[in-house]
């Protein structure tokens, strides 16, 4: 049976699992401190736009954010078993690079039935400092009107020439509703997507400190 709040090939059951699998699975290797998770609406239709470090970000938000959470993940991921799992559990592909309105239009439709979809702004993942952003969240906070959370994490990606690590710490905060512009058009879009953008970089700049602190 669908649930408005999903994509229509969602299985909301397995969802509901996954979700319970993630909120566990990677405590073992992780020592995962969560900030201000009080400020994610419990209902009601949400945009999470996130930073992106490590592979396991998406996998970690999707555990942590206390309700159900559609999220767009890279074409590539979606082929075999793994493809199959991922569109159980109401993943939307999305082709980087590529005009496709199609993730668009389901993430709309999720978030007209009151869902959350989360969105990684910058579109791969790099060192998470949110340098520059894709236009993809900001055209769907525009387009549904639906609340705009910003969530940063740190910690997940092991920096560069270091060996492995064990049970590293990992930060996740999740910040005030971010305002987008109201403005029409290309320009509007533009607006939109800086100031997403900047409200992710300047969280990621405090985190970085305080952790530095620490």
């Amino acid at each position: 049976m669908s649930s408005p709040d999903l994509p229509p090939d969602a299985w909301p059951w397995l969802h509901d699992r996954g979700r319970w699998l993630a909120s566990w699975m990677f405590r073992p290797f992780y020592r995962v401190h969560t900030h201000h998770l009080d400020r994610i609406p419990a209902r009601g239709p949400v945009v999470v736009v996130a930073n992106h470090s490590a592979n396991v970000d998406g996998p970690l938000l999707f555990g942590l954010l206390g309700r159900r959470a559609v999220f767009w993940v890279k074409q590539e991921m979606f082929s075999g078993v793994a493809g199959w799992g991922l569109r159980r559990i109401g993943q939307l592909p999305v082709r980087r690079g590529e005009a496709d309105r199609r993730p668009l239009t389901a993430a709309t439709a999720v978030l007209r039935g009151g869902g959350l979809v989360g969105v990684f702004p910058e579109g791969t993942r790099g060192s998470g400092d949110v340098a520059a952003a894709q236009h993809g969240a900001a055209w769907l906070a525009r387009t549904s009107g639906a609340v705009v959370l910003p969530v940063v994490s740190r910690g997940t990606r092991r920096p560069d020439g270091s060996g492995r690590r064990w049970r590293p710490r990992v930060d996740v905060v999740v910040g005030e509703p971010l305002t987008v512009p109201a403005g029409g058009g290309r320009a509007g879009l533009v607006a939109a997507t800086e100031t997403l953008r900047a409200g992710l970089a300047g969280m990621v700049r405090e985190l970085d400190e305080l952790r530095s602190t620490t």
